[in-house]
């Protein structure tokens, strides 16, 4: 997602000083007497850019005030999107190793994550698993969401976590400590019978 994020912001922050750069330099630029093209919007550095016809032309119609609604709502709406992007809490993409010959190589947070998911999905009574790493490239830490079949037990499958796929994890790693947040759900499923 951070990769999606960061060509999204490069475009919009593209798109929006495009506009103000070309939109500003046309104002000074005609500010300053030079004679605009004829399809301009304005035409002189006494010329407003609205006038008063222009901003009651649409008034009376029945569809203008529902598509500026719209339209701003629309933009309300993205602008939330990306607020919330931005703050939320970024996926760590990638993990210090420490080879012991203090320089440390840089072990990819996707394959961290996806060697964890694989070790808790492979526990028993485990159905799926998610994980992601967050916090900083020499202290990592893991947030896991374990979806567990119906006759798994909670705190086996939770031991089972710590000792096995979480250990190894650090282990493998290098890490002195491998924090996890860990969020349990049970597989949906239809109720037996019992006769």
């Amino acid at each position: 997602m951070s990769g999606v994020l960061r060509t999204v912001n490069r475009i919009v922050l593209g798109l929006l000083g495009l506009v103000l750069v070309l939109g500003g330099g046309s104002v000074l630029a005609v500010g300053l007497g030079v004679k605009p093209p004829s399809w301009w919007v304005y035409d002189g550095r006494h010329h407003v850019l609205l006038s008063t016809a222009a901003r009651q032309r649409w008034r009376d119609a029945g569809w203008w005030w529902p598509t500026v609604i719209a339209v701003l709502g629309v933009v309300v709406l993205l602008a939330l999107w990306w607020l919330v992007a931005q703050v939320r809490r970024r996926r760590l993409t990638e993990v210090l190793v420490d080879t012991g010959d203090g320089e440390g190589a840089l072990l990819r947070g996707r394959a961290l994550e996806n060697v964890l998911s694989a070790a808790a999905e492979a526990l028993d009574g485990v159905d799926r698993a998610g994980v992601v790493l967050t916090g900083r490239r020499s202290t990592p830490r893991a947030r896991i969401g374990l979806t567990l079949q119906p006759h798994a037990q909670p705190g086996e499958a939770l031991r089972q976590l710590s000792d096995v796929a979480l250990t190894q994890a650090r282990g493998s790693a290098g890490l002195a400590a491998l924090p996890a947040e860990v969020r349990l759900r049970a597989v949906k499923h239809r109720a037996e019978r019992v006769s």
